[in-house]
């Protein structure tokens, strides 16, 4: 099995592709070692002690190393996890009997229903223009509500304290939005 690696604009991130799908639905973002318990894949990596994040992409898996951490060192550890979890295939979550649930994300945001096409609008431009892209750069961001004209992202993986993360929201996204949905005054990340 052949594992690949692939920079990303966060250079504290790597973007491992195993060759197969990783989630066959949706992503998962695990931001400290006690969230990555719902996850052997994860719990594995962030053991290493140089990992600050794990996400779980369609087709690949994102690692955050700490500051001051040489890829280099890591990277080989990395690769060597992943490729005993995939060639074993082993499940990517524990049993929800062994108490795991994904947790809700719950910003306090709620759509006014008068907004109903406009959200719509958003979440598809977000779907079919922005997730590909930002996917292809080991992250994902996620629609989290629409208010007086501002839309509200959550970053995941890469994107996720990327130094060029405010500028893909105001000069990429931001500007996508307010061209196609003149309602749209701001972009925030939440």
């Amino acid at each position: 099995m052949l594992i690949e690696t692939e920079s990303t604009p966060n250079p504290a991130t790597l973007k491992f592709l195993p060759g197969r799908t990783v989630m066959g639905a949706g992503t998962r973002d695990f931001a400290t070692p006690e969230e990555a318990e719902a996850s052997p894949l994860a719990e594995a990596i962030f053991a290493l002690g140089d990992v600050t994040g794990v996400f779980f992409g369609r087709d690949f898996v994102s690692v955050t190393a700490a500051p001051g951490t040489d890829w280099r060192d890591l990277k080989p550890d990395v690769l060597a996890i992943l490729l005993d979890h995939f060639t074993a295939q082993m499940p990517l979550f524990r049993p929800a009997a062994a108490g795991f649930s994904v947790p809700t994300e719950d910003d306090g945001i709620t759509d006014d229903p008068a907004d109903a096409e406009i959200v719509a609008q958003i979440r598809e431009l977000i779907d079919t223009r922005v997730r590909p892209a930002v996917a292809n750069d080991g992250g994902d961001i996620v629609y989290r509500g629409f208010d007086k004209g501002k839309v509200f992202l959550r970053m995941h993986g890469a994107c996720a304290g990327c130094p060029s993360s405010t500028a893909t929201l105001k000069n990429g996204i931001e500007q996508l939005l307010r061209y196609y949905v003149p309602e749209v005054t701001e972009v925030r990340a939440v």
